[in-house]
């Protein structure tokens, strides 16, 4: 029988590490659940696997839609259970890898929006502009925390969302979410990869520099040419967001270098918070690679 495993955590704990490895002794194909690794061209600063690293293995969802486009969360659950579905049929296991969590809840649960409500959205579009991000972020995290853990306040267009349905509905963006109880894949097995703070935080600086010198701002600088300026999803990315101010001289490089540190540290510790609340989720604990992948194995 085919298995549907999904493989999460906070950033560069090493998840993709372990997906390709399962992958590999199933038979398996990957799934993308990284919101930002969908985009085309954005592959150094969402640390994207390429082609040589992905040993041959299918991967869905990487490299599907252009920088000036915004993806919704239903878009993707559409477009991943169609993949998995497909795949589950042809009796071919599937591997699902990422840290968004609202996309990997999206897969698992039966997630089920209000349609948008132009007149509210536009209403909070434009306080939005005029109070900016942190402020709406602010009003989130007081109506509902669990929503503000999960969308980061960088990316307005999904703060606006959540906001938007809070007011149509008169419930929390997160009462939307259905429970365990209610899991589309029943039979899903989620691994969590946990890491000690003070390691995570030495392997994110890390993982920031690598990123510097592999050439992320040319990346950006190419991105700019193709549009990310237009779409408002890919240029909130944590990374992208700091290079464009570096661009428009609103940052100094030592000061975009650091402030994408920071972000993403503290996106860590969001993701962290976020997937803790799913008991479904068994935690593997830091070790060789080779040990994480018999844990994993071995629960199967």
């Amino acid at each position: 029988m085919p298995k549907l495993i999904v493989v999460t955590g906070a950033t560069a704990t090493g998840k993709s590490d372990l997906a390709i490895s399962l992958a590999q002794e199933l038979g398996a194909e990957i799934v993308n659940a990284d919101s930002m690794q969908l985009y085309r061209g954005m592959d150094i600063g969402t640390a994207k696997l390429s082609l040589a690293e992905r040993a041959g293995i299918p991967h869905h969802l990487l490299d599907v839609v252009d920088v000036d486009t915004d993806v919704s969360v239903s878009w993707y659950q559409e477009s991943a259970c169609a993949i998995i579905d497909a795949l589950l049929a042809a009796n071919k296991s599937v591997v699902v890898v990422g840290g968004t969590g609202l996309y990997i809840k999206a897969i698992l649960d039966d997630l089920n929006f209000p349609e948008t409500d132009p007149a509210v959205r536009a209403a909070i579009t434009t306080e939005a502009e005029k109070l900016g991000n942190e402020a709406m972020h602010k009003r989130l995290s007081t109506l509902d925390p669990a929503a503000a853990l999960a969308i980061p306040q960088e990316n307005i267009r999904r703060v606006i969302r959540a906001l938007e349905v809070i007011e149509i509905t008169g419930k929390p963006y997160t009462a939307n979410l259905p429970r365990e109880a209610s899991s589309k894949y029943p039979h899903a097995k989620q691994f969590g990869l946990v890491m000690d703070r003070e390691t995570l935080d030495i392997r994110i600086d890390a993982r920031v520099n690598q990123m510097w010198q592999l050439g992320f701002v040319d990346e950006v600088e190419t991105l700019i040419n193709q549009g990310i300026l237009d779409g408002k999803t890919a240029r909130a990315a944590i990374g992208y967001a700091q290079i464009i101010k570096l661009k428009h001289g609103e940052m100094s490089e030592p000061e975009a270098k650091e402030d994408t540190a920071r972000a993403t540290r503290q996106y860590a510790r969001r993701q962290e918070t976020w997937f803790s609340r799913d008991m479904r989720i068994q935690w593997i604990k830091p070790g060789a690679p080779e040990e994480r992948l018999s844990t994993a194995l071995s629960s199967l």
